[in-house]
């Protein structure tokens, strides 16, 4: 397990996860058929390389999916009750097939539990950045987590 239990957090705590993750166009067409994302954008060359971005855009949800994804192992893995929610999401710059993400995630509010006193709300921001440090996906996390076990 690596995660973190409520109480080992602090508001400010930054984390910069080891895992990056080059984005394919497998990765890209699997998740929008999955999805019945039918965007020209995602899945047609022609149509992309007359947009405006002229090639292929990955699927805003998947790139939002990876970010969470790659986030798990250092906050919350082994540690998750439940995800409350995600606030403020915001993809400022596009994702190409062969961009290489990254991701930050810094603790900003903690919040006791009022229902569950064994848990507590950790609200993380995560941030990906491709290869050029251009941040392309940032959100707020609300996540319920665990206390550690008394004497743990």
């Amino acid at each position: 397990m690596s995660g973190k239990y409520f109480d080992q957090w602090q508001v400010g705590d930054r984390i910069t996860h080891p895992i990056r993750r080059t984005v394919t166009e497998t990765d890209n067409l699997l998740f929008s058929t999955m999805t019945h994302n039918p965007q020209p954008l995602h899945l047609d060359v022609e149509a992309a390389r007359a947009s405006e971005f002229g090639q292929i855009l990955v699927n805003g949800t998947f790139t939002f999916a990876l970010m969470i994804g790659l986030s798990v192992g250092e906050t919350t893995l082994g540690t998750l009750v439940a995800n409350l929610g995600y606030d403020e999401l915001v993809m400022p710059a596009p994702v190409f097939l062969g961009d290489t993400l990254r991701v930050t995630s810094e603790v900003v509010a903690l919040k006791e539990s009022r229902s569950r006193p064994q848990a507590g709300i950790v609200t993380f921001r995560h941030e990906a950045l491709n290869q050029r440090d251009a941040v392309v996906c940032r959100c707020l996390r609300s996540a319920l987590v665990q206390r550690r076990a008394a004497g743990g």
